[in-house]
C-alpha cells in the first residue's frame, strides 16, 4: 500500500494559513484604527448613507456654514470604503469588524496570488515558501493590521494575480481583451495608482507575445490586441471617474529638482523591500519624529539607491527566469520614470516607500534565489536581517493589538486613538441630542462617529502655527457649533479655530475629559 508524502514546504504555508486566519479572528475583535486616506473614504461613505450621490462628499460650504458643498471625491478610488461596506451589508456587522474581514481576505488573497505569481515565474517551492514569509514580515504586511491603509492593502489582493495574468497568455484572443479591460478596472476601483502598474504590466505583456517574432508587423498586430482593451478601459475610468474631480496628477506646482527627486524611486527596492523607510520613520516625508536628520537621510537615501541598483543588477545576472526578469526591469523603470516625473512636477504625492510596494513585492523571489548561492556566513548574515525585520514587525503587531484593544470606539467600532473614551461617549450623546448642529475635529476618522449632524474636518495645527487661514475659514451661522479639540490647543491654537467662525458668538469651553476640551457656541455673532 503506497501512501504519499506531505512535502514540508506545504505543510510550512499550511501552518502560514492557519496563523493568518488566527490573528484574523483576533482582528474581528479588536479592530484597527483607521489611516487619514481611507478615514476620508467613509466620510465619503457616511455622505453616502445620509443620502448624497455615489462618491460625493458633502460638508458644510467655507462661504456659507448653513449650506452644504459636494464634491465628487476623485482623489482616492472607491474601494477602500466600498469593499468594507459590501461586507457590512452582507453580514451585518459594524464598519470595524467589515474592516477586519476585508484586512484578513485581503491578506490571505494577495499572498495566494503572489504564490501563483512566483509558481509562474518559475521559483522553486521553497524559494517561494521562504519569500511569502518574507513579505508576511514586510511591514507593510503587518500595518493593516494596526491601521486599515485602504487602497495599498485592497491592491496588494490583485497584484499577484494581475501578475500572474501577465505571464499567462501566450497568444492574442478575447479571452487576453477580457483580462486586459477588467484588470484595468478592477485595479482603479481598489486604488487609482494601479494606473501606472497596469502600464508596466502590459508592456510586460506586450513584449512578451511579440517577442516571438521579429518582424514589426508582427510587433504592431499584437500592440493593438492590447492597446485597444486598455483604451477602453482607461476611457471608461476617465470619463466616469477622473473627469469629475481633482486628483494627485492635477496638482502640479512647477518643476523642482531635489537630490531626492530620482534616488527616492531609485533606492525603491531595498527602501520596500527591506522595510528601511518604514523602520526609519521615512527618509524624506516624516509622519513621525524621523530617525535621522534631513541631510543625512538624504546621503543614506543615495546610498540606499546605488545599493538598490547592485542588487537588481544581480538578480538579474543570475535569474534564470527570463519572464521574471522582464517584469523586475520594466517595473523598475517604469516606476523611476513615473514618480520621479510625478516628484519633478511636485504632484502630490508623498516620499513614503507604500508607493512602490509593487517592487519590493517583485524582488522578494529574486533576493531568496540569490542569496541561496551565498555562502554560509552571507546566508547566517542575511539571516539576522530576516529576523530583525520579523522582530521589528511583530513587535509592532503585538503593541498595535495592545493599544486599540484599549482604544476608545464607538458605534463604527473602529478604534479612535485621537480621543478617550470619555469625551467620545459625551460627544456621541451630544449627536443623538441634536439634529441641526455642526460637529468640528481635527482628525476625520472621529467624525465617523457623528450619525444625526454635521461635520467639518480641519487640518491639525502643527507646532510653528504656520497655516493658510483660507483653509480654516467658515463663514455664517448654522446653528449649535461644537468644536473637539486636544487639551494640548490651549492657548494660540485654539483661538486661531475659534476665529475661523466668525459668525459665532458666546463660546462656552468645557472639559469633556482630562485630555480633551469641548468649545460650544450657539449664539450669532
Amino acid at each position: 500500500m503506497s501512501t504519499s508524502k506531505i512535502e514540508p514546504y506545504k505543510v510550512v504555508l499550511t501552518i502560514v494559513g492557519l496563523g493568518l486566519i488566527l490573528v484574523g479572528i483576533i482582528l474581528f475583535f479588536i479592530p484597527p484604527a483607521v489611516f487619514p486616506d481611507p478615514g476620508q473614504g467613509f466620510q465619503v461613505l457616511r455622505s453616502m448613507q445620509m443620502g448624497s450621490g455615489f462618491n460625493n462628499f458633502v460638508s458644510p460650504d467655507q462661504s456659507d456654514i448653513s449650506q452644504n458643498y459636494t464634491e465628487f471625491l476623485t482623489w482616492w478610488s472607491p474601494g477602500q470604503y466600498l469593499v468594507p461596506y459590501c461586507f457590512m451589508l452582507i453580514a451585518k456587522i459594524d464598519t470595524g469588524q467589515a474592516i477586519a474581514v476585508t484586512v484578513t481576505i485581503c491578506e490571505i488573497l494577495g499572498l495566494a496570488g503572489f504564490y501563483a505569481f512566483f509558481k509562474k515565474a518559475g521559483f522553486t517551492p521553497w524559494v517561494i515558501t521562504i519569500s511569502l514569509l518574507f513579505i508576511i514580515c514586510q511591514q507593510a504586511f503587518v500595518v493593516p493590521y494596526v491601521y486599515y491603509n485602504g487602497g495599498e492593502l485592497l491592491l496588494f489582493a490583485f497584484e499577484g494575480w494581475f501578475l500572474y495574468g501577465c505571464l499567462s497568455f501566450n497568444k492574442p484572443g478575447f479571452k487576453l481583451i477580457l483580462f486586459v479591460l477588467f484588470a484595468g478596472w478592477i485595479g482603479f476601483f481598489l486604488k487609482s495608482s494601479f494606473l501606472w502598474i497596469y502600464a508596466a504590466g502590459l508592456c510586460c505583456l506586450w513584449i512578451r507575445l511579440s517577442s516571438t517574432r521579429s518582424g514589426i508587423a508582427d510587433w504592431v498586430k499584437k500592440a493593438v490586441w492590447i492597446a485597444i482593451p486598455a483604451a477602453a478601459s482607461l476611457a471608461v475610468i476617465y470619463i466616469f471617474y477622473i473627469s469629475k474631480g481633482q486628483s494627485p496628477a492635477s496638482t502640479a506646482n512647477g518643476f523642482k529638482l531635489t537630490a531626492q527627486t530620482f534616488s527616492f524611486p531609485i533606492a525603491s527596492p531595498i527602501l520596500s523591500g527591506f522595510s528601511i523607510d518604514d523602520l526609519f520613520h521615512t527618509f524624506v516625508y516624516h509622519t513621525w519624529k524621523p530617525v535621522f536628520n534631513s541631510d543625512t537621510g538624504i546621503l543614506i537615501l543615495i546610498l540606499i539607491a546605488m545599493l538598490s541598483i547592485i542588487l537588481l543588477l544581480n538578480i538579474i545576472r543570475y535569474m534564470p527566469n527570463n519572464h521574471y526578469r522582464l517584469l523586475l526591469v520594466v517595473f523598475y523603470i517604469a516606476a523611476i520614470l513615473f514618480f520621479g516625473f510625478s516628484y519633478l512636477l511636485q504632484l502630490n504625492i508623498s516620499y513614503e516607500s507604500r508607493h512602490f510596494r509593487i517592487i519590493g513585492l517583485l524582488i522578494v523571489p529574486g533576493v531568496i534565489y540569490l542569496v541561496g548561492k551565498f555562502r554560509p556566513l552571507g546566508k547566517f548574515l542575511f539571516a539576522l536581517v530576516f529576523a530583525g525585520i520579523a522582530y521589528t514587525s511583530f513587535a509592532y503587531l503585538v503593541k498595535g493589538f495592545r493599544i486599540n484593544s484599549i482604544n476608545p470606539r464607538g458605534a463604527t467600532g473602529v478604534a479612535q486613538p485621537n480621543i478617550d473614551q470619555q469625551s467620545l461617549n459625551q460627544i456621541m450623546k451630544l449627536d443623538r441630542e441634536n439634529r441641526n448642529a455642526t460637529f468640528v475635529f481635527v482628525s476625520n476618522d472621529m467624525g465617523l462617529e457623528i450619525f444625526h449632524n454635521r461635520i467639518i474636518t480641519l487640518r491639525p495645527i502643527e507646532d510653528d502655527l504656520k497655516i493658510d487661514v483660507d483653509d480654516y475659514r467658515y463663514e455664517g451661522f448654522a446653528g449649535p457649533l461644537y468644536i473637539v479639540l486636544p487639551e494640548s490647543y490651549n492657548g494660540p491654537k485654539e483661538k486661531m479655530i475659534m476665529k475661523s467662525f466668525p459668525g459665532y458668538a458666546g463660546w462656552n469651553l468645557s472639559m469633556l475629559s482630562n485630555n480633551y476640551v469641548l468649545y460650544a457656541a450657539k449664539m450669532r455673532r
